[in-house]
């Protein structure tokens, strides 16, 4: 009578082993950050192989975009912003911007996540998204001297605006036609862009 050895090692995918994954990532970029997060750290979580982590998300970048839960890839998203160079830049980011904020399909897990920057570890989750995966990148590709300065200033303004139209919808910012606030904010952030700074 033959019996079946135990099987060793880590456990194989399955339907849930992508939905396990997710969690653990969710839970180390809050706690560790994009930076101390590692896919070797993930996938120990959740008790399988890196090459798993690969296979079902790519990248660290693919894997903590899909920890985000947002509906859209915010590097294809400002690809038209990056492409067109630094001239007119502020008002190609503020349009694609006020779009993806605008349209409920896409603004929702974004609003979900800015609320997530109240609670314990949320912070840094939201501040990785938003400079890792969007201005940052975006800065790195205009060809920004000083890039994370440039872009932290952006952020005040994206962050202000969201804040302000978006959660506490104040007026007359929350009801604006799209094309006055492109016009309001975009040369703030073009100069923010460019300008030199003090």
């Amino acid at each position: 009578m033959s019996t079946t050895p135990a099987r060793r090692g880590r456990r194989p995918g399955s339907p849930d082993t992508r939905a396990s994954i997710l969690v653990h990532a969710r839970t180390q970029f809050a706690a560790q950050g994009y930076a101390g997060t590692s896919v070797r750290k993930v996938a120990a979580a959740a008790g399988v192989d890196a090459a798993l982590v690969h296979h079902y998300f790519g990248s660290k970048d693919d894997l903590f975009l899909a920890a985000l839960e947002v509906a859209l890839d915010p590097r294809e998203v400002l690809r038209p912003v990056a492409e067109g160079g630094l001239d007119g830049a502020g008002e190609r980011l503020l349009r694609v911007f006020v779009a993806v904020w605008d349209d409920e399909t896409t603004s929702l897990p974004l609003r979900t996540l800015l609320r997530s920057v109240f609670e314990p570890e949320g912070g840094r989750l939201t501040r990785d998204g938003l400079m890792r995966l969007v201005l940052g990148p975006l800065g790195t590709a205009l060809g920004l001297d000083q890039p994370d300065r440039r872009m932290a200033l952006v952020a005040s303004q994206l962050v202000g605006l969201v804040v302000t139209r978006y959660v506490l919808g104040i007026e007359p910012i929350a009801s604006a036609p799209s094309e006055e606030l492109v016009a309001s904010y975009a040369p703030t952030v073009q100069r923010y862009l460019e300008d030199p700074l003090g």
